[in-house]
């Protein structure tokens, strides 16, 4: 596999153009002036380059990426999702059913009037939208980790070869902890649904 994603461009239009003069002539009539441009043959100008200025994108998927897409694609998810984390300009509204009670809005201490004047978000908001990026970066990473079940196994095999079968021997104290797999598969399986459930979300 090999992926380039360019950034992307930047559109420039009438009013943008027209920003440039703010010093000049004053915001007032740049904003005018911005009305004007968009009217004439500037604006199919501008959205006629916008259009051949594309973005670059290259990439390549070899065979043996597919072979185990789930945990290919889970090793590009992780990072995404832990820039994504570190870099948060905002948040989306993130449903009470998706989160624990102490940060569901039932929670959050009663709106106040300037709360309510910005768009009504609770002091847990932000909180919500951390914990699902949590859960969906724990998810991707048991996706890219092929030995997590290994943490649910204790003891030694004991295996005996006996009139051409294999028997436990005595001294096997190997155990699996099904509940505990159980559990944890569980998890994952809310991760994937929160990935899908919030995945217009994905944004910076």
């Amino acid at each position: 596999m090999k992926i380039y994603i360019g950034p992307y461009k930047n559109w420039i239009g009438p009013y943008q153009i027209s920003r440039k003069f703010d010093w000049l002539i004053g915001e007032d009539r740049s904003d005018k002036l911005g009305d004007w441009l968009a009217s004439t043959w500037v604006n199919g100008f501008c959205e006629w380059i916008h259009k051949k200025n594309n973005r670059k994108i290259n990439i390549r998927i070899d065979n043996y990426d597919v072979w185990g897409m789930d945990h290919t694609l889970a090793m590009i998810i992780v990072p995404m999702l832990e820039k994504l984390q570190t870099q948060m300009h905002g948040h989306p509204y993130v449903n009470d059913e998706d989160v624990p009670d102490n940060i569901k809005s039932t929670s959050a201490p009663s709106l106040t009037e300037e709360q309510k004047k910005n768009g009504g978000m609770d002091d847990f908001a932000e909180d919500r939208w951390r914990w699902v990026l949590n859960e969906m970066i724990w998810t991707f990473k048991q996706h890219a980790d092929d030995d997590w079940e290994e943490q649910y196994h204790s003891g030694k095999h004991d295996f005996r070869l006996e009139d051409g079968e294999f028997k436990t021997g005595p001294n096997d104290t190997f155990k699996v902890d099904r509940d505990g797999i159980k559990t944890h598969h569980l998890r994952m399986e809310n991760g994937r649904r929160l990935f899908a459930r919030y995945y217009e979300a994905l944004w910076d």
